[in-house]
């Protein structure tokens, strides 16, 4: 090796002040990344923190469901199906295999949505036109459609859930299950009454992903994987509900009446089998109706109920010790009382009767006589113990209370008891009617009319609830006054409902209709109330049709044919055995008679 090849590197000391130089370098080096570690762990660390969180936690906010409702027998009257919004951001328009950079027309994606949501290509196109993104296509997309549009795999496509209140039984029970709006706040009905028990426990799910999208376990609180599968169930029938309402329907029609309702109760305990109102509404379509029809009438709604009242009138009387049994009373046709004249409604004298035949002639001037011994204060004491002018304790939404006069007024002006008599001069609801008439059915008991048997998990049902009540009426009391109802149906105007095999009483009434306390020339409701069977009563049916036109129209004639139809259905679901036979209808035996006039 040369000399020229070899090369010698002479070595020197570094000057002190370079090394101190360098040294401080690296330490102000080391303490800036200190500085900014600690920095960003302590000051910004709770803020990464969270933008960390919001990228690898999904949060699912509820969308505010709604409990199902369904019939005694578990048919669907009302339930929350899952709907979607389907939104369209054509800047990301993407096909299953597309390059990820690549952007498909919206006339591409027109083409393939416009067969699965049934609407034309240009159709599709026009709504996009030359926006770029939060583009409505569609609203209202069942989960069918929805996971059909799914399938096609297509990038920029959002379907948005939300549920809408669908009612399987469209306008059958709206009368008393109402509706929501379209901005799913209750309108009517028990959706209105029982709004709390009917929203859905939920709560806002936050989940953990990891870095690929994978679900972690951690993270979840306890109980928000709880399912709400709570039902409220009712104590109606849908099958009875159907037929008390086409019958209705049919008679309101055939007499070309305002309205009417029909009512069926269970008299042991006070559970509404059917309350059918017509006319009625659907309330999936309820924006193409009258908000009149939003209200049931026969909970809110007043009337003079006339000859149905007669029965409850009679019961008192007894249990007063004013009447006897076996008693007699004089029919004139006509009397006054206070100045003012009463007649009978053919204006017919019946003279001496008992009390069976006043109700099958449905005497008002035989009513008067037989009230005549309850001291007027004792009476509108009874009147006002049956609850006429309080509220009812029931579910049913907006019930009301009667109307009754003073008790000062009652007692200080004849004619106010003689016209309560025979139903008049005081208002009550179609609802209290039935409540009172069920009174003398199960033995004297005053029992809370109700739809609702409460909130049930999962596929229970609920059984029937016991026997309740507050005993006003003695049960002898009450047996004799439906036996002296059988009578009605056996000889008197309530002929048109007897069905061989079984003992059924009732009690027609065709009532003049009051407004502002004035007599409507011409106007009448026409009723007629059943309880069945007479020897173990169970049920009691009510039915009122408000002004149907004719001059036969009678309770009779109007509402008879209806409570028949309602009958002779309930005997068939309820599965009630004939009657056992007997030779004829045994009343209490006679004692001394208490004559008027």
């Amino acid at each position: 090796m040369t000399n020229a090849e070899r090369r010698v590197v002479n070595l020197h000391s570094v000057p002190a002040g370079r090394l101190l130089a360098v040294y401080v370098l690296l330490a102000v080096g080391l303490v800036g990344l200190a500085v900014r570690l600690a920095w960003v762990q302590i000051v910004q660390g709770p803020g990464l923190e969270a933008r960390a969180r919001s990228i690898q936690t999904q949060k699912v906010i509820p969308i505010g469901k709604r409990r199902t409702i369904v019939d005694r027998e578990g048919r669907l009257v009302a339930l929350d199906e899952e709907r979607f919004i389907l939104w369209a951001h054509p800047r990301y328009f993407n096909f299953p295999g597309d390059d990820p950079n690549g952007v498909r027309s919206p006339g591409e994606v027109s083409a393939k949505l416009a067969t699965v949501l049934a609407l034309p290509q240009e159709e599709l196109l026009h709504t996009i036109g030359a926006r770029r993104s939060g583009v409505k296509l569609a609203t209202d997309l069942d989960p069918e459609t929805a996971h059909r549009v799914r399938s096609l795999g297509i990038s920029g496509l959002d379907l948005e859930p939300f549920p809408q209140r669908i009612y399987p039984q469209g306008g059958l029970f709206a009368n008393v299950v109402g509706f929501l709006n379209q901005e799913r706040v209750p309108q009517a009905g028990l959706e209105q009454s029982r709004d709390s028990d009917l929203k859905r426990h939920e709560a806002s799910l936050s989940l953990r992903r990891g870095a690929d999208g994978t679900p972690l376990p951690d993270g979840l609180q306890a109980g928000v994987l709880y399912g709400d599968d709570l039902r409220l169930q009712l104590t109606m029938d849908a099958r009875l509900q159907q037929v008390a309402q086409a019958a209705l329907a049919k008679q309101v029609k055939k007499w070309s009446a305002k309205k009417g309702a029909a009512l069926v109760m269970d008299v042991r305990n006070g559970e509404i089998l059917a309350l059918a109102s017509v006319p009625s509404y659907n309330p999936n379509r309820f924006w193409t109706y009258s908000p009149s029809l939003f209200r049931e009438w026969s909970v809110q709604d007043l009337y003079e109920p006339g000859s149905t009242f007669k029965p409850i009138n009679l019961a008192l009387a007894l249990q007063e010790g004013a009447i006897d049994p076996g008693g007699t009373v004089v029919d004139n046709g006509e009397l006054t009382i206070g100045g003012w004249p009463i007649f009978n409604h053919d204006k017919r004298a019946n003279g001496v009767m008992d009390f069976p035949t006043v109700l099958q002639v449905s005497s008002n001037v035989g009513m008067v006589q037989a009230m005549r011994h309850v001291k007027p204060r004792h009476f509108w004491s009874w009147l006002h113990k049956f609850g006429i002018d309080t509220v009812p304790d029931t579910d049913l939404p907006g019930a009301v209370a009667g109307q009754l006069k003073s008790e000062q007024e009652f007692v200080s002006q004849p004619i106010e008891p003689a016209t309560a008599a025979f139903g008049q001069g005081f208002s009550l609801t179609p609802l209290k009617l039935l409540q009172l008439h069920a009174m003398l059915a199960n033995g004297g008991r005053l029992v809370s009319p109700h739809i609702t048997r409460g909130l049930r998990s999962g596929d229970g049902l609920a059984g029937a609830q016991a026997s309740s009540g507050l005993q006003l009426i003695q049960p002898k009391v009450a047996q004799t006054v439906l036996h002296w109802m059988e009578t009605v149906v056996q000889k008197g105007s309530g002929k048109g409902i007897r069905i061989p095999g079984y003992r059924i009483g009732g009690k027609t009434g065709t009532a003049q209709k009051a407004l502002n306390g004035v007599y409507i020339p011409g106007a009448r409701i026409c009723s007629f109330v059943a309880h069945l069977p007479i020897d173990d009563p169970r049920f009691v049916v009510l039915v009122v049709v408000d002004e149907p036109q004719g001059g036969n129209a009678y309770g009779s004639t109007v509402a008879v044919p209806v409570a028949k139809q309602i009958v002779e259905a309930l005997l068939v679901l309820e599965k009630i055995p004939p009657s056992p036979p007997q030779s004829a209808v045994k009343t209490t035996a006679p004692g001394k008679a208490r004559t008027a006039g």
